[in-house]
């Protein structure tokens, strides 16, 4: 199926997204890579300027530029989401996010955090950064820019039918990475 959808998403729809469901979202999003989740796993929804609640989580560093005073996004491909593996049930858990984009998946922890939170992970085309680009209207704030620098910092976007994302882990516990195998 396929799903253009608003956030935050309703938790009625995420309960329809399943394995290989093609989504378009707009709304808010927040790119988090390695450092930004360290940080953030040492923290409370009160410590932050911003409401993660309400947006998508975004494994992504971008390249931006500055022009008349804003932020353009020149690239905004997604990172590789394992590396998060380790922190991102606290942060599905502690700041009530219930879709994450990324790329090349994420294992069973997140698996499991998955479907007690009721979220889904989808994932973007890897090297399609300057797409992804194309559906961000606006940067509407960066926080941590100074202390972890453009692709460690968590970038606040409006995207427009940002996509296409494929529904690669669900909140029922299935995964497409679950039945990858690679030969030698």
């Amino acid at each position: 199926m396929e799903y253009h959808v608003t956030l935050p998403i309703p938790s009625d729809i995420i309960k329809k997204l399943h394995v290989n469901d093609i989504l378009y979202v707009t709304g808010t999003v927040f790119t988090a890579r390695d450092q930004a989740h360290e940080r953030l796993r040492r923290m409370k929804p009160s410590d932050l300027l911003f409401d993660p609640s309400h947006m998508a989580l975004y494994h992504c560093g971008p390249l931006m530029k500055k022009e008349d005073g804003n932020w353009i996004v020149v690239s905004a491909g997604p990172t590789t989401s394992s590396r998060m593996e380790t922190t991102e049930d606290i942060l599905l858990e502690r700041f009530d996010v219930h879709l994450i984009i990324g790329k090349a998946g994420m294992g069973k922890r997140t698996a499991k955090a998955l479907q007690k939170t009721g979220s889904v992970y989808a994932a973007f085309p890897g090297g399609a950064g300057a797409l992804a680009a194309e559906h961000i209207t606006k940067v509407s704030s960066v926080f941590w820019l100074e202390e972890l620098g453009m692709p460690e910092a968590v970038w606040v976007l409006e995207v427009k039918e940002f996509g296409p994302l494929v529904v690669a882990m669900d909140s029922h516990g299935n995964s497409l990475y679950e039945h990858l195998s690679i030969s030698p």
